[in-house]
């Protein structure tokens, strides 16, 4: 009786062993025609070529990637030569380049308009740097003015020695150079400022280029929004 049991026993996991062995097998078969690959194309002479890898004939055209059950899984294109290659790369970067540049452009104006949400704030932007610019202007004026009262005082001084210059105290002299070079530095200074007040302008005038046709596009959704409030 017990012989019997083993036996049943010994049956029942020779038969579960093969039945794994036989769904592994088929899984292995079932796996590797899913995961086989062919490929297909039209040569130039109007021949339809299939083969197993891709298509030596057909590198100059597209070539179809086929599953097993022959659906396209996508479709290669032509095989480019390193010149067509570096020519496509060099494309791909220009236009990677112009992009970058566009949306950079985009995202200034974007800030910009955070900035001067109105024609209003600009304009008072503007008046502010120019007042500032002014109020700088009017400082060199005065430290000019006092330099010419000291530069006549120091020339008066020197009419004694007008007859013969090197006569001159040292001191004199000194006060004078000293003189004459601060009024060009001044005056250098005073031709910078009037430099920056025309980049002040230009900056504004560019960036009111930039921002009348986007309050345009505000003015009316500001507008609606307030008539819904």
């Amino acid at each position: 009786m017990l012989s019997k049991k083993l036996v049943c026993v010994v049956l029942s996991v020779t038969v579960g062993i093969a039945t794994s062995a036989i769904t592994a097998v088929a899984v292995f078969f079932q796996s590797a025609a899913t995961a086989q690959t062919f490929f297909s194309c039209t040569d130039e002479q109007g021949r339809q070529i299939r083969s197993d890898r891709p298509i030596a004939e057909c590198v100059d055209r597209n070539q179809n990637e086929l599953s097993s059950t022959g659906m396209v899984r996508k479709i290669r294109g032509p095989t480019l030569t390193v010149h067509e290659r570096n020519a496509l790369d060099e494309k791909e970067k220009i236009a990677a380049d112009v992009n970058a540049r566009v949306n950079e452009e985009k995202r200034l104006s974007r800030a910009l308009l955070l900035r001067y949400p109105s024609r209003a704030v600009h304009d008072k932007e503007r008046g502010l740097a120019l007042t500032s610019l002014a109020e700088k202007n009017q400082a060199l004026q005065k430290i000019i003015s006092t330099l010419n009262e000291q530069r006549k005082k120091l020339d008066k001084e020197f009419e004694f020695y007008a007859q013969d210059k090197s006569k001159a105290p040292i001191a004199l002299k000194h006060q004078l150079e000293n003189v004459e070079s601060s009024l060009t530095l001044q005056k250098r200074y005073l031709s910078e400022q009037e430099l920056e007040r025309t980049r002040i302008n230009s900056r504004f005038d560019l960036e009111l280029t930039k921002l009348t046709p986007q309050w345009s596009v505000v003015a009316p959704n500001i507008s609606q929004q307030s008539e819904k409030k």
